[in-house]
């Protein structure tokens, strides 16, 4: 009897192997998804999957990193806005969109979910997503210390504070996306916030029209 043919294996996609491995740390936990969950749904033998990732903990690893980087790039980029109020909004919004990518294209917030208090010690992503959140408010802190020395913020404004309540809203709003939050309803919050945090600034371009206003009045 002739022996039977087998399949061809399916090509190994790096970044669709981390995708699919964040959505099952996101919905079970580190510790609650097995090695045979990991390689029963990327179509991988374990010696593959440890070929390609170390161990579980390291796909775990790259999964974090993978996602949780893209915030970082968030508030780089909103913290080159020109003023405050920019700042707050595209920090905000932009997260809000984020946070609520399809599902096809992203697991989910990882670093507020329950995944992140259900991993081990002993892996180094707890130490990653501090540093992470400390260089995202170091950012923060910075561009607000610079709006107020360019008197885009009350010459009295309290940074070190006004840059924690910005980044609790953050995590708010990352929180709310993990409990399945619309859109829509993200972006309207973070636009309340925006309003709420500075109702009195107006733009660099908004002070210099007004001032030209006065001096012709």
């Amino acid at each position: 009897m002739p022996e039977r043919q087998r399949g061809r294996p399916r090509a190994f996609d790096r970044e669709h192997a981390i995708l699919e491995a964040a959505r099952l740390f996101w919905r079970r936990g580190y510790s609650g998804t097995s090695t045979r969950d990991l390689t029963t749904t990327l179509g991988l033998s374990t010696s593959s999957l440890y070929a390609a990732f170390g161990s579980k903990a390291g796909l775990f690893e790259e999964a974090v990193r993978t996602y949780a980087e893209r915030y970082r790039e968030i508030h780089q980029q909103a913290v080159a806005e020109k003023d405050i109020r920019s700042v707050i909004d595209r920090l905000l919004v932009d997260s809000a969109h984020e946070f609520t990518q399809p599902g096809d294209t992203h697991p989910g917030c990882l670093i507020n979910s329950a995944v992140m208090i259900d991993s081990p010690s002993t892996l180094d992503t707890t130490a990653y997503i501090a540093e992470l959140r400390h260089s995202n408010e170091q950012t923060l802190l910075e561009r607000i210390q610079q709006a107020i020395r360019d008197g885009d913020l009350p010459a009295d404004t309290d940074a070190a504070a006004l840059t924690k309540l910005i980044q609790a809203i953050w995590d708010g709003l990352s929180v709310q996306s993990n409990l399945g939050t619309a859109r829509e309803d993200l972006l309207t919050t973070a636009r309340l916030a925006r309003e709420l945090i500075c109702p009195q600034v107006t733009s660099p371009m908004s002070r210099s029209s007004a001032a030209v206003g006065r001096v012709h009045e």
